[in-house]
């Protein structure tokens, strides 16, 4: 499936870059890539943070007709964490999203770094549901933002970058908090999502449909998730 970039949706100032935007969209989908704890170095759309988005943004736009659903990414204004950067930048984005769109339900999808930015900004009223992908969660990381919401982590089981025991603690904490969260784990899976990359591309199109739905599904993967005590093993 490809996906269609509208002209004159993305300038130097704005951190919403739009890659699919209809008329009267129901929904959005919005991902947000992976950096560094600190840098201050100007994030660009070619680095390969951002260019790991792009086959998982595809996967999710397959849950919606693309007539129903925005497609955007983050445009952050530096590769690093540092002071919460990428964080605002998400707020940034979604208020535009809100500008352009109105108060459509939003999905965020999050690698690494944007992982944590992601799950943070549930916050937002705008958010639906998150995707957490790999995500960085030093300990300490809050999660009553994510009260009344729904989460799903997806993590490589041989990740050697950022801690699927980290994420399983995450999602319990979440859990007790409020949210509707899940955890599932890729076997043999890497960090950079490469290691079995048609299984995470397949999950990401599942999981996005199953958040998108009005009304759960009892039988679906990401239900199973909510449900199961341990992390599923896919």
């Amino acid at each position: 499936m490809s996906i269609v970039r509208e002209q004159g949706v993305k300038s130097a100032t704005s951190a919403l870059w739009l890659r699919h935007c209809p008329q009267q969209p129901r929904a959005a989908i919005i991902t947000l890539h992976g950096g560094r704890a600190e840098d201050y170095q100007t994030s660009q759309p070619w680095h390969l943070a951002a260019l790991r988005m792009r086959p998982i943004l595809r996967a999710a736009a397959s849950a919606m007709p693309l007539d129903d659903l925005v497609l955007a990414h983050v445009r952050y204004r530096h590769r690093g964490w540092n002071q919460d950067d990428p964080l605002n930048d998400t707020y940034r984005a979604l208020s535009e999203l809100q500008e352009i769109a109105g108060p459509v339900p939003t999905v965020l999808i999050g690698h690494s770094m944007g992982g944590r930015a992601a799950l943070r900004a549930a916050s937002h009223p705008q958010v639906h549901s998150v995707l957490a992908l790999a995500p960085w969660l030093p300990p300490g990381e809050p999660v009553m933002q994510l009260s009344g919401k729904r989460a799903v982590v997806v993590h490589g089981e041989r990740d050697r970058v950022t801690s699927p025991h980290a994420s399983a603690d995450y999602v319990k904490q979440s859990r007790a908090a409020g949210a509707r969260a899940g955890i599932m784990l890729i076997r043999d899976g890497d960090h950079p999502m490469l290691r079995r990359s048609g299984l995470w591309h397949r999950t990401v199109a599942t999981v996005v449909t199953d958040l998108l739905r009005p009304d759960e599904q009892p039988s679906s993967l990401t239900a199973a998730s909510y449900a199961a005590t341990t992390p599923l093993l896919l």
